[in-house]
């Protein structure tokens, strides 16, 4: 498995953090071109809960971000990261303006982009072409599964072949992809969910984020949730799973998330998914006794 960290310290030799901004945008299932009801589990954040403010200037959220990690840096870099609802889905001459804005220090080394699959016209791509050129652009793709039952339930509001000609179109523009993907969202089975991060894998993405599924107040998952529609994942099952995605995961697939942590102010469930600190120690050490078993038995082949 090839780790975030891991790929960003050989690619620029010092720890990368990623500072989390907002763009001010919304998205075409919020502002009614598709729904107005925004996917079923997203928050009033826009899955941006963690993000800096947005409606201060770029310069002044980007010292806001740095704020927050700054007792961590040692000579570090950062990543602009726009994360908060849909960041291709605006005046293109705007979102120009803002990301420029954002690369222009000397010490962010790369943006990256969250958006939807639906909101890559020819313009955007455009932009993203010239922005690239300056500093490695990322575009996060909020792909979530490949099952269309499931992708209808959570109101994702676009077909696979959608996420498919996305992802043949910024190859062509020479971007990283990377590409998000939600276990355990209801009726899913195992099986189901690694259907889907194969597919990832096969279409050419760069990286994954692996993201368990959390219940948020104030949500229609919240509701479904309470009114005993679906079960949310254990962590046995949960670390299980992801443990043994992660190691079957190419070395030229760079693993960006093995978890997320909803805001506590708003988690519902699974309630153990507020320490992330030991969902990812027990995660990792699965992983580790699940490489060396590889490694062993390889080796006595």
């Amino acid at each position: 498995m090839r780790r975030l960290n891991e790929y960003l310290r050989s690619t620029y030799g010092c720890k990368v953090y990623k500072l989390s901004l907002s763009a001010k945008v919304t998205c075409p299932n919020r502002d009614g071109k598709i729904d107005t009801r925004g996917c079923i589990f997203c928050s009033a954040g826009g899955s941006g809960d963690f993000a800096a403010n947005r409606v201060k200037p770029i310069a002044e959220q980007i010292e806001e971000a740095k704020s927050r990690v700054r007792a961590k840096v040692k000579d570090g870099k950062y990543i602009a990261y726009f994360q908060s609802f849909t960041n291709t889905y605006g005046d293109v001459e705007y979102l120009r303006e803002i990301f420029s804005e954002a690369i222009k220090p000397d010490d962010i080394v790369a943006l990256s982009i969250g958006t939807r699959p639906d909101c890559l016209s020819d313009e955007v791509l455009e932009m993203l072409q010239e922005l690239n050129e300056i500093k490695p652009v990322w575009v996060e793709l909020g792909l979530q599964t490949i099952h269309e039952e499931t992708a209808k339930y959570i109101r994702r509001g676009y077909p696979l072949s959608v996420y498919d000609e996305a992802v043949a179109r910024l190859k062509k523009i020479g971007v990283q992809i990377i590409v998000h993907v939600i276990l355990g969202l209801p009726g899913e089975t195992v099986f189901e969910m690694k259907e889907t991060v194969d597919y990832v894998v096969r279409s050419g993405a760069d990286g994954i984020k692996l993201q368990l599924l959390h219940v948020l107040k104030g949500t229609d998952l919240c509701s479904d949730y309470e009114a005993g529609k679906f079960e949310v994942m254990d962590f046995d099952t949960y670390v299980e799973l992801v443990s043994d995605i992660a190691v079957s995961l190419p070395d030229d697939i760079v693993v960006h998330r093995l978890t997320g942590d909803g805001p506590k102010r708003l988690l519902v469930a699974p309630l153990w998914s507020g320490d992330k600190k030991r969902v990812l120690n027990a995660v990792n050490k699965a992983i580790e006794e699940k490489e060396s078993w590889l490694g062993t038995n390889i080796r006595d082949a």
